[in-house]
């Protein structure tokens, strides 16, 4: 059965689709939504079957993730990380925004995610729309690049119309919330103070 594509308004997320949006997810569903960066593919933290199936689809195990969470804002981050005093002061600056912190895991994660790993993604887009699912959700959710397989020099793709024509058979719904960019978010190694910017994207952290 193919996906759902669903139009949601980027600045204004309509409430009773936001609401459905959830529903798919609370019932184990993978979807494909809009960033401030690029469009993501995710599901609830919770749900490893879930988890599994979009390891699958990046062709990973999931143990070996480099998934990220995406938080409606910096309350829900020590329930899963833990965050230093000069970290949390640069994320208060400048969250919501293009940027992924890497930070150390709290004991939570490791149950969720099934893996070993001590550090994770901590993401809070400024986009309405994953921002308010989250809310709606009341926990945090998997982000996870789509690259575009057919093309090496514009790896990530930009229009929704054209992410659900080849992902339609591999999740349960695909958001369109306008054209997507294609510059993926900035990664900050922030689990010391000596933050280092571990790959560039369109944040610009200032010294």
């Amino acid at each position: 059965m193919p996906a759902e594509f669903l139009r949601i308004h980027p600045d204004s997320p309509e409430e009773r689709k936001i609401r459905h949006v959830v529903d798919i997810l609370r019932d184990g569903g993978v979807i494909i939504y809009p960033t401030d960066t690029i469009y993501g593919l995710g599901c609830d933290i919770h749900n490893i079957r879930a988890i599994e199936r979009i390891a699958r689809i990046k062709g990973i195990k999931p143990q070996k993730n480099d998934f990220s969470f995406i938080c409606y804002d910096l309350s829900h981050i020590a329930d899963y990380a833990r965050v230093g005093n000069q970290a949390f002061k640069l994320m208060k600056r400048i969250l919501p925004g293009p940027y992924t912190f890497i930070l150390d895991v709290s004991h939570r994660v490791p149950k969720i995610l099934h893996t070993s790993k001590r550090t994770v993604g901590i993401r809070i887009p400024d986009h309405n729309i994953p921002r308010q699912i989250v809310k709606e959700l009341g926990n945090p959710i998997i982000t996870t690049t789509i690259k575009d397989i057919e093309d090496d020099i514009v790896p990530y793709i930009t229009d929704p119309e054209i992410i659900f024509e080849r992902f339609q058979h591999q999740v349960d719904l695909v958001i369109d919330g306008g054209i997507g960019g294609n510059v993926p978010s900035t990664i900050i190694n922030a689990t010391t103070d000596d933050f280092e910017v571990v790959r560039q994207g369109l944040g610009v952290l200032e010294e």
